[in-house]
């Protein structure tokens, strides 16, 4: 049952890496196979979640079982400090262990089918920049990378 859900987990970041981490950084060169330029036929924007593990999660219930365990430690007397030295723990545990947790991530994406200058119809999914809206009727470049593509709009 998990199985599937890990390969699509382990995939996804390859598909939706966030705008911020771009395939070269400033001042390094990329080897580009063909540009072609085209107009925008439609555009479809796309929100994607992707669920984050915590990786700190056995460590937080431990902490937690161990601060409670050391605060029900402190009450009566006996075996009745005993008891109150594990329920401590378990309740500190239990407590820590719902606080942290794994969390969604969402990537806003814009989908866009293309007719380039060739005559072929191609369709990019890539991040959303909201300082480059598109819309249908645009004309826009289409960079095709070593592995990749990316669409900007036509200078």
């Amino acid at each position: 049952m998990w199985k599937p859900a890990l390969v699509c987990l382990m995939l996804l970041p390859a598909y939706f890496t966030p705008s911020s981490q771009a395939a070269y950084e400033r001042n390094q060169a990329v080897p580009v196979e063909k540009v072609l330029y085209g107009d925008v036929v439609s555009v479809r924007r796309i929100t994607e979640q992707e669920l984050v593990e915590d990786r700190h999660q056995g460590w937080r219930t431990f902490g937690g079982a161990l601060l409670g365990g050391v605060i029900g430690h402190q009450f009566g007397g006996g075996s009745g400090q005993d008891v109150a030295t594990v329920l401590g723990a378990l309740a500190g545990g239990a407590l820590a262990h719902r606080a942290g947790g794994d969390y969604y991530r969402e990537y806003s994406l814009v989908e866009l089918m293309i007719r380039q200058e060739d005559g072929t119809q191609v369709m990019v999914l890539q991040d959303e920049d909201p300082r480059m809206a598109f819309q249908s009727g645009d004309e826009v470049r289409v960079v095709y990378l070593v592995g990749s593509v990316r669409v900007d709009k036509a200078m």
